[in-house]
């Protein structure tokens, strides 16, 4: 017999349309209006979570092959940017969100209290998978970020760290990249003598500027030593692994290494994909920071200075969070060792084929 599917069953809307139950309306107290608003807003980001969540998943599992099938890639930067583009729609809901007022919300606020969306759990598991750093997480008065939560649910976090993460099965396939070795060519000899010109052409510029005082000048030249101190750090290994170690980098020296050629050499056919892939991961972080900031908004907006339904310092807190909770920092890093395109080691003739499309090289 032929199934007939109907759109109501098939979406589950008797469950999902039932699930808005108004605290304030329990024992047969008036409902307070803006809550429902509230439910419906903050159960429309457990589904996008949901989503998010779905598409890490598969691109985490793709990447964590060895090799990963090159004809995977472009199914991996397609979900990376499915998610890119839902971000702007989790930022869009606070707008509606900020159509309740703070007295709009006082209405049914202490009703909620301790629950809050500290205690999201998906969102802490996207966090998780894609890699962000546990020594970096912030507190909760002085407690792990899984205090505040059931039994269940903390153990199904604390199993989620010790599982792959997105910048863990990226630093893999990064440190595999090709092309990091050339035979006779010692690139990164040249690419360093390149870094040396530049340097030392910046620092003529800063110590022959007409326009800055002696004080100003040497200001500049400090914090210039700053940066050649950071080229430095790229071209011994111990130093890298060092910062490493304390948490200042999160991608081994190989896998940076790749992702600065990628970088530079982004033009190379070979490179196009990985160097979209890199941005994107960067423009997820961005996205997930936009998230976060837009949140700590809402909540200054609406609490003021007041301490958080779930105990937190309220909007400080989200704040703070945006700033400590990123993952893909080194990447943005990648800029920091940027060479002009005409001061680039160029490439040699049977590596440039080998980056080539076939078709183009024969």
């Amino acid at each position: 017999m032929e199934r007939v599917r109907y759109y109501w069953d098939y979406l589950g809307l008797d469950d999902l349309l039932g699930a808005q139950r108004l605290a304030s309306a329990e024992d047969g107290a008036t409902p307070a209006h803006d809550e429902m608003l509230f439910i419906v807003t903050h159960q429309a980001f457990e589904l996008w979570f949901k989503q998010i969540l779905w598409e890490l998943e598969s691109v985490v599992d793709t990447l964590a092959a060895v090799p990963v099938d090159e004809r995977d890639m472009g199914q991996v930067l397609h979900r990376l940017e499915r998610i890119k583009e839902i971000q702007p729609l989790l930022v869009q809901q606070f707008a509606v969100l900020e159509t309740m007022t703070p007295l709009d919300f006082l209405d049914f606020r202490d009703q909620l209290i301790p629950a809050s969306g500290f205690q999201s759990v998906q969102f802490r598991l996207i966090e998780n998978r894609l890699g962000l750093d546990p020594a970096k997480r912030m507190k909760i008065q002085g407690a792990p970020y899984t205090s505040r939560l059931s039994q269940e649910h903390a153990q199904r976090l604390l199993a989620s760290e010790s599982q792959p993460t997105l910048l863990g099965v990226l630093d893999a396939w990064l440190a595999r990249t090709p092309f990091l070795h050339f035979g006779d060519f010692d690139f990164w000899s040249a690419y360093r003598d390149a870094v040396t010109a530049m340097i030392e052409r910046d620092r003529k510029l800063i110590a022959t500027n007409a326009s800055l005082d002696e004080v100003s000048r040497q200001q500049q030249l400090d914090a210039f030593e700053t940066t050649v101190e950071t080229f430095a750090t790229l071209f011994e290994r111990e130093r890298w692994e060092d910062l490493r170690a304390r948490g200042k980098r999160r991608l081994s020296h190989e896998a940076f290494l790749a992702a600065l050629l990628i970088s530079l050499y982004r033009d190379e056919p070979a490179f196009h994909t990985p160097h979209r892939l890199l941005r994107t991961l960067v423009d997820l972080d961005i996205g997930f920071n936009a998230f976060r900031n837009a949140h700590a908004q809402l909540v200054h907006r609406t609490i003021g200075g007041r301490i958080g339904t779930g105990g937190t310092s309220g909007h400080e807190y989200l704040e703070a969070a945006a700033r400590r909770h990123r993952v893909f920092t080194d990447l943005f890093d990648l800029a920091t060792y940027s060479v002009p395109r005409d001061e680039l080691p160029r490439l040699p003739a049977e590596v440039r084929q080998q980056m080539a499309f076939r078709f183009q090289s024969g």
